[in-house]
């Protein structure tokens, strides 16, 4: 009785913060076990290769660049940082244009036929598209596609779609009915209403598509082996294998070239961290 009258003269926000405290440790190990993998990315990075096997866990020491300077100046960096960024941002355009148009008009098509459809949509996200991977080889071959970089978009528009229509079109349906109604009141078009009042409402929806297909287009490896064997053509990571031999690998600069590769998806994320963390509560407060 007495522990219980003590409990209920303590503050509340005392109360509260003892509640909080697995959560805060859970987040804590999770921080580590994140940054822990981030930490050894970038320190061996700027290691030599001695100083790397002497020492794999500690600091750099020396300190030294000259992993960066190699990868940058003499592994033709800047062409496979180029064919990554192309590929990504076709990609991503690709599947947020599409994709935000198919969650329209299934979000306003009532009927079995657009259940249909969306519910093909949805069933696409559950087949690996790499299970079709010899398949899609001979297509490209087919399409004469072989060795170009609009093999790995297309697969990639395929890829991140049914995952954008599945998100997009229960988004929109969320918006209030009256925002429709009050434009085909002022005489606004389908095209209207679309550009001018739904992207600019679903904009943390389309954050979070965005964020959670770039990071498996930026990182595959599996297409670009399979597609491109030109050097030319190829992205940076798939230039991650030029660094591996036979009989050794240079991994301070394969450090360098994915410590590199990793900066655009964390300077994209950062920029739309906001978006993408509303786009989830959005999602989380209708569902």
């Amino acid at each position: 009785m007495e522990r219980n009258q003590a409990n209920k003269s303590r503050p509340r926000s005392m109360r509260l913060s003892n509640l909080h405290i697995p959560s805060h440790i859970l987040m804590l190990v999770w921080m580590l076990v994140v940054l822990i993998p981030v930490y050894l990315l970038v320190a061996n990075a700027l290691k030599t290769k001695r100083g790397m096997y002497d020492n794999p866990f500690g600091l750099p020491n020396p300190l030294t660049f000259d992993n960066f300077q190699s990868v940058i100046q003499d592994g033709n960096f800047f062409s496979y940082f180029g064919n990554s960024l192309f590929v990504v941002g076709v990609s991503l355009f690709a599947i947020l244009l599409l994709g935000s148009l198919a969650g329209y008009g299934l979000a306003h098509w009532r009927g079995k036929t657009s259940r249909g459809i969306y519910f093909g949509f949805v069933f696409g996200m559950m087949l690996p598209i790499k299970i079709a991977t010899i398949r899609l080889m001979e297509l490209m071959k087919g399409f004469g596609l072989f060795n170009n970089l609009w093999s790995l978009i297309l697969v990639y528009i395929a890829m991140g779609l049914p995952i954008a229509v599945f998100i997009l079109t229960e988004f929109i349906r969320g918006l209030p009915r009256d925002l429709y109604e009050a434009a085909h009141i002022d005489g606004a078009r389908q095209h209207k209403i679309y550009g001018s009042i739904v992207l600019p409402l679903i904009k943390p929806a389309l954050a979070t598509v965005g964020i959670y297909n770039l990071v498996p287009i930026w990182n595959d490896l599996w297409f670009p082996l399979i597609f491109i064997t030109q050097d030319d053509k190829k992205t940076v990571l798939l230039a991650v294998t030029r660094l591996q031999g036979q009989y050794a690998t240079d991994w301070p600069r394969v450090f360098a070239l994915l410590t590199l590769s990793a900066l655009p998806v964390i300077a994209l994320y950062l920029a739309m961290s906001k978006q993408f963390v509303t786009g989830l509560t959005a999602g989380a407060v209708k569902g």
